[in-house]
């Protein structure tokens, strides 16, 4: 075992950072409890009463969550290299986004753009739309963007440097700690959603994690307790931990192989942990869009490729003003600023909601007749007059394919 002296040698940065040393010193000696938090954030690694604040608990701690996760880790396809490019597309997939939904995208995706300069090379409309669906679409623009970066460069390499690596587009901390740590055994703790929820039950920190002002201790927690020999397997175990076991509601306490250090658990207070912000009112938006048909072809629009959706192809459309207009009224006022035609609103073809991360749209479609005009776009970056059987080709927003089958049946008939 380390003694006193060792540790605070090994972690003297916590000397700095309390205020009142000497009555945490002295209660610390009593084996009193401790937590880090937002307003006690003067922060000290949380201590209970029946474990001491040791190097021998932080290695009994790594070495039970190795052992659990090497025998209880999923089968997932990225889990089965140590090829840098695939690790990077996995971390990419997995923000905000399920496992479950993940696999199938990831696998098609390696399929079609095996490496750094395959990807580098392909359309960004071709990324796109190996991503359609996967939603946050600006991971896909940052990932070709720096895919090119590498590829003129690089030579197609991914630096093992973490300075070099954050410098790429859409590269943020997490997502260099993660492939870093996993790919070249970089020891940097990657701190994600999961990784938080474990790191507040286990210390008790009561600073919310959806606060980014949160951030520092949450990675200094995650950097004191990382195994710096095994840092790669240890953040999939923390993560595959909070994934399984440490569960948002309900965990699994009783199956959980750390269960014997984690704070909330002695308390019986694992509901409480971790605190979270209140969340405002989600706003929803009321929107109308119009296909527009024209000798037998529809028009579609690409949107910017900053922003939400960018690069993305849709309908023409926008937001119904409260109080002023209807949606009919709204879809060919739309139309023409957009792209400056004269058009006829039919029948309404689909009424679909969808949310996204800060917002709710309510969605009305209706079917369109050109009247005149020549294409002028206001806001769009390009658009096509397609056949309905080339629909498939372009990749489309998620609110949009709610009413796709509709939208091709009344087109074929």
């Amino acid at each position: 075992m380390c003694n006193e002296n060792y540790f605070w040698e090994k972690f003297a940065p916590i000397r700095y950072i309390c205020r009142n040393w000497n009555k945490f010193a002295s209660r610390l000696s009593q084996g009193d409890d401790f937590a880090i938090g937002s307003r006690s954030a003067d922060n000290y690694i949380y201590t209970m009463k029946t474990e001491t604040l040791s190097c021998e608990n932080f290695r009994l701690f790594r070495a039970s969550l190795l052992r659990w996760y090497r025998r209880n880790r999923r089968k997932l396809p990225w889990r089965e290299t140590r090829e840098p490019y695939r690790i990077w597309i996995s971390e990419v997939m997995l923000q905000q986004t399920r496992v479950s939904t993940v696999i199938p995208y990831f696998q098609n995706f390696v399929q079609k753009f095996p490496t750094v300069e395959a990807l580098a090379a392909a359309d960004l409309q071709a990324v796109l739309k190996s991503w359609e669906g996967l939603g946050y679409y600006a991971r896909a623009r940052n990932l070709h963007r720096a895919a090119q970066a590498l590829a003129n460069g690089r030579e197609g390499k991914i630096p093992d440097s973490y300075a070099e690596f954050r410098q790429l587009s859409g590269v943020g901390e997490y997502i260099a700690a993660a492939v870093l740590s996993i790919a070249f055994g970089e020891p940097r703790a990657a701190i994600d959603g999961n990784v938080k929820r474990v790191l507040a039950r286990l210390f008790l920190i009561d600073a919310p994690v959806n606060d980014s002002a949160s951030g520092k201790i949450f990675r200094e927690a995650g950097d004191r307790l990382l195994d710096r020999e095994h840092p790669g397997d240890f953040n999939q175990a923390m993560m595959e931990l909070g994934a399984l076991i440490c569960r948002p509601q309900n965990p699994f306490c009783r199956q959980c192989p750390v269960r014997k250090f984690c704070g909330a658990f002695a308390r019986n207070r694992q509901e409480v942990f971790p605190f979270r912000k209140p969340r405002e009112a989600t706003p929803e938006y009321h929107i109308a869009v119009g296909v527009v048909r024209r000798d037998g072809r529809v028009l579609i629009t690409r949107r910017a490729e900053k922003g939400l959706l960018g690069g993305l192809w849709e309908f023409p459309g926008g937001k119904v003003r409260k109080g002023r207009e209807t949606a009919e009224q709204a879809c060919l006022r739309e139309i023409k600023e957009e792209v400056n035609l004269e058009v006829k609103v039919g029948a309404r073809l689909a009424r679909v909601k969808h949310a996204y991360t800060h917002f709710k749209i309510v969605m009305e479609v209706f079917l369109c007749d050109y009247l005149s005009g020549e294409v002028v776009l206001n806001g769009p970056l390009d658009f096509r007059w397609i056949t309905v059987e080339e629909i498939g080709e372009y990749p489309f927003p998620g609110a949009n394919h709610k009413f796709m089958p509709q939208l091709i049946k009344a087109l074929r008939s």
